[in-house]
């Protein structure tokens, strides 16, 4: 095992063990990062001055621009130690190269299996794997270095094909599956044409990547409730950034995901970098502990979220983060009204008339946000229209853009240049 889990210790003890370790990565920052020698020389920075989790304070944030400038200025090691390289999907812009020692391997495998031991796995679990591990892709590789040091069985089917899904479900009898949110109402749909006994599969419980399950008060959101209500699992949301090279997961209490305090430092920062209060919303920020290849310091993701530092009711020491609430630069302004997407996601998932969904925002002549809606329904008529715009009225107080599009349509706007995943956000602007 990579490292013992410190989230069970006292508040002081992970403190003073994160402190120990941050001033560890400072002074190796400093002696193997380019980017970071400069940051420090140019700000004025002593490495031997940052101490504490409040001297973090003290130092310039960095952000998803900054490696997409300089990625390589944040390499700490040479070529010839780098075992892997992964990279972002470039949900915010263009993707990162993330290179990775066999060290930061081993990181990742630890932490995915607290992940796992988190959401109740165990070495008799059986874990099916519903997402690629090709294309660079750092949470499939992750997900199946867990599952290994569990010690539990797996087996990789990979994105797409409900069918085949089915076909393994059936032949293997998996007891977990590792799926986007979304794919899982799939499945049920597929399982309901074709006359398949959903709570009989032996599936009890499913680790949901990718997409939010909760609203920011860790309450079921409509695509969680649509999964449930069909199929009698357990469902787990995890948050997680290929630059982090961590995740966090919920315990069995979902109450918000959990911070592997040994593998990373979180704060959540406001519009002037300051620190937000509990319970506030802020925009995630990180700073990883143990990386050789890539380490980040007080690394910026643009994820919008609220932190909540009371004990859980598991046992956990921890800080818990909330859903995603939106992204800072996905932020839509509407027609006079503020929102982000999960907003429109939330109440597109409610709607029995879409099947499926893109939703696409662009700029018009005068520079002000305007929101696309392409949707695959299962009626498309006029008074499917007005139904879909009205509900958008009530509960928007704007009616985007709507176009219907066929599931090929749809799957191919969703899917471009092969793309490894399904996008719901398309930002033109």
């Amino acid at each position: 095992m990579y490292s013992p889990d410190i989230s069970f210790e006292s508040t002081a003890s992970i403190r003073s063990k994160q402190e120990q370790k941050l001033q560890e990565t400072i002074a190796y920052l400093a002696a193997h990062s380019p980017f970071y020698r400069e940051m420090f020389s140019t700000n004025g920075i002593h490495p031997d001055s940052v101490k504490t989790l409040e001297d973090l304070q003290l130092l310039p944030v960095t952000n998803k621009e900054d490696l997409q400038l300089r990625n390589w200025d944040f390499l700490c090691v040479p070529r010839h130690r780098i075992a892997e390289y992964m990279a972002s999907s470039g949900t915010l812009g263009s993707p990162v190269t993330v290179a990775l020692t066999e060290n930061d391997l081993q990181r990742l495998a630890f932490n995915e299996y607290c992940s796992f031991v988190s959401a109740g796995g165990t070495k008799e679990d059986t874990y099916q794997l519903m997402l690629t591990l090709d294309r660079q892709f750092m949470a499939g590789i992750a997900y199946y270095l867990g599952i290994r040091q569990l010690g539990a069985g797996l087996v990789r089917v990979g994105p797409g094909a409900p069918f085949l899904h089915w076909e393994t479900i059936k032949r293997v009898k998996p007891t977990v599956i590792v799926a986007v949110p979304s794919f899982l109402v799939k499945l049920i749909e597929y399982a309901e044409a074709h006359h398949i006994n959903l709570n009989e599969s032996g599936v009890k419980t499913a680790i949901c990547i990718g997409e939010s399950i909760r609203h920011a008060d860790n309450s079921p959101n409509k695509l969680a409730q649509k999964i449930t209500e069909n199929w009698n699992i357990k469902l787990f949301g995890t948050y997680a950034s290929t630059e982090m090279q961590t995740a966090f997961t919920e315990c069995t209490e979902g109450k918000g995901g959990h911070l592997n305090p040994g593998l990373m430092i979180l704060e959540l920062l406001d519009e002037h970098n300051q620190p937000v209060a509990p319970g506030e919303e802020g925009e995630v920020t990180v700073t990883t502990l143990g990386v050789e290849g890539m380490p980040l310091l007080r690394y910026k993701t643009g994820d919008i979220c609220r932190r909540y530092d009371e004990t859980c009711a598991c046992g956990r020491n921890t800080p818990r983060l909330s859903a995603v609430i939106g992204r800072k630069k996905q932020m839509i302004k509407l027609k006079g009204t503020t929102l982000y997407p999960p907003a429109i996601y939330d109440l597109l998932n409610e709607m029995e008339e879409v099947a499926d969904y893109v939703v696409e925002l662009q700029s018009n002549e005068w520079g002000t946000d305007e929101v696309l809606l392409h949707l695959h329904v299962h009626n498309p008529a006029e008074s499917t229209a007005n139904k879909i715009k009205e509900q958008l009225r009530s509960r928007l107080r704007v009616i985007p853009e709507i176009v219907f599009v066929s599931a090929p349509e749809l799957h191919r706007i969703q899917f471009p240049e092969g793309g490894r995943k399904a996008q719901k956000l398309i930002d033109n602007r």
